[in-house]
């Protein structure tokens, strides 16, 4: 049986060729670093960089449907709760690609084709960048325009003040 080289052999013997028992082939034809093993993508880790890409983009008022927001908001009020970069954001990620869904509440005025299109470059260009997948699809629902005068949701919950001005945005 060969001896295994230890890391004080291969070093002893580097540049000279593979070290002593090592199997045919092992000196320069070794692999490349990319194939030396396999790295996993959590879905929850793409789902968040194409929540911070989209939050980039003017005039996205918020992400994510309606129900998905106001679950949020209160998930977000619990003594120790983050608020979610990912909500409104779903992904689904294989080995080598990932595709995206997105749903979106914009700003009143904004032009929604050409929003679509910011926001599908930024999620496209910070997840190829940052996880080296590629991204075959972004897909962006628009669930609803927030208009100038609406209240946020938290503003719903808080009383009304009495003098007549309106309550404090947080």
């Amino acid at each position: 049986m060969p001896d295994t080289p230890t890391p004080a052999t291969m070093h002893k013997h580097a540049g000279s060729g593979p070290p002593p028992g090592s199997p045919p082939g092992a000196g320069g034809g070794a692999k490349p670093v990319e194939e030396r093993g396999r790295t996993a993508l959590a879905v929850g880790v793409v789902e968040k960089i194409a929540g911070m890409a989209a939050r980039e983009v003017t005039g996205i008022h918020a992400l994510g449907s309606g129900l998905a927001r106001t679950f949020g908001a209160m998930r977000d009020r619990v003594p120790g709760g983050k608020p979610s970069v990912g909500r409104g954001i779903k992904a689904e990620v294989g080995e080598k690609q990932s595709a995206i869904d997105i749903a979106l509440v914009v700003e009143y005025g904004v032009v929604i084709p050409e929003l679509a299109r910011q926001v599908r470059e930024n999620i496209i260009n910070a997840v190829e960048r940052m996880t080296g997948l590629e991204v075959v699809e972004v897909n962006i629902a628009v669930n609803d325009v927030h208009l100038p005068d609406e209240p946020e949701y938290e503003e719903e919950e808080e009383p009304v003040a009495t003098s007549g001005q309106r309550p404090k945005l947080k």
